[in-house]
């Protein structure tokens, strides 16, 4: 089972924050490094001292860690054009040697757009476009040097473009989709995504959503198996009830909601809650969304209590 520490800065975080967890997280072993990209806080969060942007981020954390993976989950398809996007992660992956993933979804959250003057079209049209951008990423990476990459879509079009410059990772690094819509979702699933997550929902939810997937994928006639199935739930871990409910405290959370709804308890707890993860869904990856950031203590206490268990 991979682990990895993701992180949500638009609640309130400094690059050197996110720094801090990064090299806290590669210290401790787990696979990677990821943050959302969101330009606004939610809820009653601050935000101080205000949003970091997603892959400026990522660009200095690929030359200040050595071996954890980094990536977002996810960048929304409404913030950047794609060839911007693809020639941004692909000098980030060139940057870090290798070790980028990009997590693409198609934007949701309406009060960032407006806040930033950002465009959130209607759904139908909000997912043509994202549709089109993994066309676009994909087709920019996986084009042989010296080849070109033409696009004609209806809301980009591409001429010529020599299709750099290469990310390190050859054909290129891997795209990461997740959601839950029943349809389009799964379908871009099976032709796109290296893996596919799960985010905040129950296992039953997602052991459907897993199914719809492999659907998908089978129709086109790729094989299933090459697809991660990821989970990402919020931690709340403690050596005993009383550093679980302290942590669950700081998140404004009840314990015992989190105990159903994320991952919360002691180490031997959420052992046995992420084998019924395992069982259920078939996923080899988790999540582990961290909200305080500046709890580098729980980052430790799973990796030496929590990971060695689920070998």
């Amino acid at each position: 089972m991979d682990l990895r520490i993701f992180t949500e800065p638009q609640q309130g975080a400094s690059y050197e924050d996110l720094l801090r967890v990064a090299k806290a997280t590669e210290d401790a072993g787990y696979d990677a490094f990821f943050r959302s990209d969101h330009y606004l806080k939610m809820g009653s969060a601050t935000g101080l001292p205000g949003p970091t942007d997603a892959w400026i981020t990522l660009a200095g954390l690929a030359r200040e860690t050595r071996r954890v993976r980094l990536g977002t989950l996810v960048t929304a398809a409404t913030f950047r054009h794609p060839s911007v996007l693809a020639i941004s992660v692909a000098q980030v992956d060139q940057m870090s040697g290798g070790r980028v993933e990009l997590g693409l979804g198609s934007g949701w959250y309406d009060d960032e757009h407006t806040a930033y003057g950002l465009d959130l079209p209607p759904m139908k049209e909000r997912f043509d476009r994202y549709a089109e951008q993994l066309a676009v990423v994909t087709g920019l990476w996986e084009t042989p040097e010296g080849e070109t990459f033409s696009f004609d879509g209806e809301h980009y079009k591409l001429v010529d473009s020599p299709g750099l410059p290469k990310p390190a990772q050859r054909p290129r690094p891997p795209v990461i989709i997740g959601g839950g819509g029943k349809k389009r979702t799964p379908a871009l699933a099976a032709r796109y995504a290296d893996e596919f997550n799960l985010p905040f929902v129950g296992p039953d939810v997602a052991a459907a959503q897993f199914g719809r997937v492999d659907d998908a994928a089978r129709e086109i006639g790729r094989d299933p198996k090459e697809i991660i199935r990821s989970a990402a739930l919020v931690v709340a871990v403690g050596r005993d009830d009383a550093e679980v409910a302290k942590r669950a405290g700081v998140l404004g959370r009840e314990v015992s909601e989190l105990r159903e709804n994320g991952l919360a308890g002691t180490p031997s707890e959420v052992v046995e809650k992420v084998g019924q993860w395992r069982e259920k869904t078939g996923i080899t990856r988790l999540y582990l969304q961290l909200l305080d950031l500046s709890d580098l203590d729980q980052i430790e206490l799973i990796a030496s209590e929590v990971a060695p268990q689920l070998d």
